[in-house]
């Protein structure tokens, strides 16, 4: 085939197609890589492609560098160019060498094309679904991340229910940057690990000389919070003798530090939480009732994740980006039979113990950019038997089979390398997959 006819099938792609010399010149440039850069084919030919494209990659990772120094052919690679126009364009790109008639290497070729409407419909998607920290496209989610929207103008205090891991935290700190108060100080305090004494002081302050270790006089978080927002994480766990001095400051705003006789005012507003049945405190008196009324002005109830499982995708999302920013290395997928895992988990411990599974995941997994089943913890594969998908086919069978499906699955069902990653030789792979009715698959 003529040089003539090459370039005439690579006009006709839809993709962008461009080919440099191993000095990184461009030889070739075709119609959809003129249309997506706003380069004519004259303009760039004999050009160095960095001048022109201005990738980020082209100073950092060079996509043409990295195959002809490792000679494996880089695919779906995501990166950014710089238009004629001066806009930047996401693209995803493939990269191979091109060998002259000897069987060199004399350059690279380069295919890509745009990820526009792709990246808005992800940024779309990753901003409907988060809220100030918070990932959830559920409808009791969106039903919080609505009401929180709503009582941005109010001083209201809010009291949030939900079981622990549930991320109560974050809804009240959304509570508190959507506010009127959020220029001001946002105070926290755990209501559940001081006993009464030191409770008090902690949140009224004391003198000089109140008790033992008061060497001298301290303002408490009251003083602290005041024009702005005190979280009292916990609520429910605060000692009965203590709750008549909190239930004043909310109907007074007043209060006196520990040994002192000094009242003192404070602009407050209060978000309580709590992961305890306050039902049931209430009922048994470990909890005053007028208390719980001058708290609950705006109830709002987190539910666990074992309820809103169709929001774990977008938490994974959410926590793999996190993760990504932290370690300096980029994971954005878990394998989708590992999603199966997680979304048929029941979360006892809810978004923190999803968090930490990712996390653990995440930190085993290396040379690769997507987390395969077996990184993830024993408990959520499940330890003797396993359920898992494959396409459209569904095994079950002990971790044995679990692993080796799991293997499969992450190579496309190369043999040879899923062999290699299980450390068995090909011909044992075949075996074990006979005994477990994969080899039709």
């Amino acid at each position: 085939m003529n040089k003539i006819a090459q370039e005439e099938i690579l006009d006709s792609l839809g993709e962008g197609v461009f080919t440099v010399d191993k000095n990184f010149k461009i030889t070739f440039i075709n119609k959809a890589a003129e249309r997506v850069t706003g380069y004519s084919r004259s303009e760039v030919v004999g050009k160095f492609c960095k001048n022109i494209f201005r990738s980020e990659l082209c100073s950092l990772d060079c996509p043409i560098a990295r195959v002809l120094q490792s000679n494996n052919n880089l695919y779906d690679h995501e990166s950014k160019i710089v238009r004629k126009d001066g806009v930047k364009t996401p693209i995803k790109l493939n990269a191979a060498v091109l060998f002259n008639e000897n069987n060199e290497p004399g350059g690279g070729v380069i295919s890509f094309r745009e990820l526009g409407s792709l990246e808005k419909l992800r940024s779309l998607i990753e901003k409907q679904s988060t809220f100030f920290g918070m990932a959830g496209i559920s409808k009791p989610m969106q039903e919080i991340f609505e009401l929180i929207k709503e009582i941005s103008n109010s001083n209201a205090s809010v009291f949030i229910r939900g079981e622990s891991g549930t991320g109560k935290e974050l809804v009240a700190e959304a509570i508190q940057q959507t506010s009127s108060r959020k220029n001001f100080p946002f105070v926290k305090v755990n209501c559940s690990v001081f006993p009464p004494n030191l409770l008090a002081s902690e949140l009224f302050g004391h003198v000089k000389g109140a008790f033992t270790d008061a060497v001298k006089d301290r303002p408490g978080r009251f003083e602290i919070a005041d024009k702005g927002t005190l979280f009292l994480d916990e609520v429910a766990e605060m000692p009965l003798q203590m709750q008549p001095q909190l239930l004043r400051v909310l109907q007074e705003g007043t209060f006196e530090r520990v040994g002192e006789s000094r009242t003192r005012e404070a602009d407050v507003r209060i978000i309580a939480a709590t992961n305890i049945n306050i039902h049931t405190y209430l009922s048994k008196g470990l909890f005053r009732d007028d208390l719980f009324y001058r708290l609950n002005v705006i109830p709002i109830e987190v539910p666990p994740l074992r309820k809103r499982k169709e929001d774990i995708p977008a938490l994974i999302r959410h926590f793999l980006n996190k993760f990504s920013i932290l370690y300096k290395k980029e994971i954005y997928e878990v394998q989708d039979i590992g999603i199966d895992a997680l979304m048929n988990y029941n979360w006892p411990g809810n978004i923190r113990e999803l968090e930490n599974v990712l996390e653990y995941a995440f930190v085993r997994t290396h040379n690769s950019n997507i987390i395969t089943l077996p990184k993830l913890p024993s408990n959520i594969r499940g330890d003797n038997k396993v359920i898992v998908s494959v396409g459209k086919a569904v095994f079950s069978g002990d971790k044995e089979k679990y692993d080796l499906v799991a293997a499969l699955e992450k190579w496309k069902w190369n043999k040879s390398k899923a062999a290699e990653e299980l450390g068995i030789g090909r011909t044992t792979l075949w075996r074990k997959m006979k005994i477990f009715g994969l080899d039709d698959e």
